[in-house]
């Protein structure tokens, strides 16, 4: 069964990689995947709801948490290694994303005020987003040594999409001058 051509187009105009029709513009997403790239890093990713689930959470202090009590709880039978193991993942996974909201963001501005076009900057930050929930998945879900090079090859994939729109965006605007 071939995919239905009008929908195809339809999703694609959707997502600000084609224009409704040749005379509409294109309208920016960045904004959008900003403040969802945001929400993600810093509130879906935080290890709060874990800590919570798991009665480890001390709001004083809760940077600690984990490191302080991790272990105590553990030997208290309140949670299990793996499980203290997946909240150490969690707040790996959240650093991580907290660190490269920066590059995202910069990468993205960058290339609206250099000139890339707009349907380029929202399909690039479609797959930064896409492969960043896939990174966090992995990160939180892979526990073996060998298996953790896929998230790393997300990571990288996160990167390579940030890396191309300054690229982009440097080419832009060097055919300027």
């Amino acid at each position: 069964m071939a995919f239905c051509p009008k929908f195809k187009s339809s999703i694609l105009t959707a997502l600000g990689i084609r224009a409704a029709s040749p005379t509409s513009p294109i309208p920016s997403y960045t904004a959008h995947y900003i403040i969802l790239n945001f929400i993600f890093a810093y509130a879906a990713l935080s290890s709060r709801g874990l800590k919570n689930a798991y009665k480890l959470d001390h709001n004083v202090s809760p940077r600690e948490d984990v490191s302080k009590y991790g272990e105590r709880a553990v030997a208290s039978g309140k949670i299990t290694q793996a499980q203290l193991n997946m909240l150490k993942r969690n707040e790996g996974a959240h650093a991580n994303a907290v660190e490269n909201f920066t590059m995202f963001v910069g990468s993205l501005l960058w290339a609206h005020q250099a000139g890339v076009p707009v349907e380029v900057i929202n399909a690039s930050a479609l797959v930064y987003t896409i492969v960043r929930v896939v990174y966090a998945g992995l990160y939180l879900g892979i526990a073996s040594h060998k298996a953790s090079y896929l998230r790393s090859m997300a990571w990288w994939a996160g990167n390579a999409v940030c890396f191309r729109l300054l690229w982009l965006g440097g080419k832009v605007v060097n055919q300027g001058r």
